[in-house]
């Protein structure tokens, strides 16, 4: 079958992205607004949720009625991780109202680690709007600063999970990125790729071949989803066409909205699939709440989202170890650290660790970088090393030997079989393999002693030899995930662990 490809003169070309013009105007001057007024904006969102919830379980438990600062705050509410939040959770899984936020929630959103057990993050009524909110401000902030809406003259595609869901207590429950799906105004919906009955899709190989089905030949104008997915999806179109760019295949593609994950290690990737002049917008969704998107086009930096139903709390990585934690308010915050992101949310989550980390760059405005994930360390021998550290050593020595990375993930050995010193072991998937593996590896490693002065101890004390590199079969990560049934939806690999558990799913892999 031949397909139509789009004319840029259809009578419908330039109508919606001409009425959608004022509206992106209004929003960019509203995150400028936000970014401006962040204190004061969380200033009144924490007052308004101790207000709120009050007359809940956990309000009375924590005796909401006496929080009068912050301080009393952070004197009377712990931090949380799910785990010592499951108590409360449960409650509501059986039915009961008023636990943590006034009613029931109008969703539970189910998401799962690579490793760890499903977890359900309340959504409530209140909080809801703005999960679709705040990822339309990302995008129609960034349209307005570039002054191009094209992309809401053609088709949109949304890599999510699917939209279908199930009962839990009463609650309906599925997918964060399904759920927000059931709530794509009308004019998006319009031009929203694909159907309905492809979402509901649950095999991801099955459904991005159907989405594929549905989409060459389209005015393909947006693609959104998270990196590793969005690869994947391209990758298989171009296969099935045989183009060499996206572009070839869609020559209006003009947006790509990426989320849930640094986006650094992919970037070389996706210069290739799609050009390096490809406008992209970076998001910072989380069932938990929208925490940050892009501010400019071209920078990497998100603006942390002080206006969107969440009050923040930070805390540095060793004061996180301590029984007590130090917390810092926004106004605390400083440039430079590394902390772990609290929210206290209009669904209910109280100082809720979520596990990531993050480090401002800016101040004036708040802008930040995501840095890694507070489980994602390793620090077998007590050299704590972090995701920043591995993921700038691994793209400094791939800049070095004109290769890319496709996806990867460190785990130490502190047993080997041969009994001889521990090291670091590095499985990494190669899109472009650089020509020398051993001159790689000796970089690799000179580059890690550069980035973290523990690690450079312990291979300078002769405690730990150099790290020792896999260099991994095409599609290695993506067969892995399929086999612990993973792929595709919102789910991602964990780049470092300070267990083997996913080294040892990866050893059959190695090239």
């Amino acid at each position: 079958m031949r397909h139509r490809q789009p004319k840029n003169n259809d009578i419908m070309a330039g109508i919606v992205s001409f009425l959608a013009k004022p509206f992106g105007k209004y929003i960019s001057d509203q995150t400028k607004k936000m970014a401006a007024n962040a204190l004061k904006d969380q200033e009144k969102w924490f007052y308004q949720l101790i207000r709120s919830a009050k007359h809940t379980k956990f309000g009375l438990d924590h005796h909401f009625t006496k929080i009068h600062t912050i301080a009393d705050f952070q004197n009377l509410v712990p931090i949380r991780d799910y785990e010592e939040f499951k108590y409360y959770i449960q409650d509501i899984k059986e039915g009961k109202k008023d636990i943590i936020w006034p009613g029931k929630p109008l969703y539970f959103a189910k998401t799962s680690g690579t490793t760890s057990g499903v977890k359900y993050i309340p959504i409530s009524k209140e909080s809801m709007p703005y999960h679709f909110s705040s990822a339309r401000n990302a995008v129609f902030n960034f349209a307005a600063l570039n002054n191009d809406f094209s992309y809401l003259d053609g088709k949109l595609i949304f890599l999510s999970g699917s939209p279908e869901t199930s009962e839990v207590g009463g609650v309906p429950t599925g997918r964060l990125s399904g759920l927000v799906n059931l709530h794509i105004p009308a004019l998006f919906k319009r031009s929203q790729l694909p159907s309905f009955q492809t979402n509901c899709i649950e095999d991801w190989d099955t459904k991005v071949e159907k989405i594929i089905d549905e989409c060459i030949g389209q005015d393909l104008r947006m693609i959104s989803g998270i990196p590793p997915w969005v690869q994947m999806f391209a990758e298989k179109i171009l296969a099935r066409t045989g183009k060499k760019n996206i572009k070839d295949v869609f020559p209006n593609l003009n947006m790509l909205v990426s989320g849930g994950v640094n986006f650094a290690p992919y970037k070389a990737h996706y210069d290739r699939l799609f050009g390096e002049k490809m406008p992209r917008v970076d998001t910072y969704p989380a069932s938990e709440g929208f925490i940050g998107f892009q501010y400019l086009p071209g920078c990497s930096e998100l603006i942390l989202n002080t206006n969107a139903g969440i009050f923040f709390e930070f805390v540095s990585l060793e004061e996180l170890k301590k029984e007590h934690p130090k917390r810092l308010s926004l106004a605390e915050v400083k440039t430079g650290e590394t902390y772990a992101i609290l929210l206290s949310t209009n669904a209910g989550m109280w100082c809720y660790n979520i596990g990531d980390t993050v480090e401002f760059i800016s101040l004036a405005p708040y802008l930040f970088v995501i840095n890694g994930r507070v489980s994602q360390y390793i620090s077998a021998f007590g050299e704590h090393v972090i995701e920043k550290e591995i993921e700038t050593a691994l793209l400094d020595t791939c800049a070095k030997h004109h290769a890319t990375v496709t996806e990867y993930t460190v785990a130490p050995e502190v047993n080997p079989e041969d009994n001889g010193k521990p090291y670091h072991e590095w499985f990494v998937e190669f899109s472009t393999a650089p020509e020398d593996h051993s001159s790689f590896a000796t970089d690799l490693d000179s580059a890690m002693t550069e980035q973290n002065i523990y690690y450079k101890d312990l291979i300078v004390g002769h405690i730990l030899r150099p790290l020792k590199l896999h260099f991994l079969q095409t599609d290695a990560f993506r067969n892995f995930m399929r086999d612990i049934g993973k792929l595709g939806g919102q789910n991602k690999v964990p780049h470092l662990r300070n267990d083997r558990k996913i080294a040892e799913g990866l050893v059959k892999y190695i090239d």
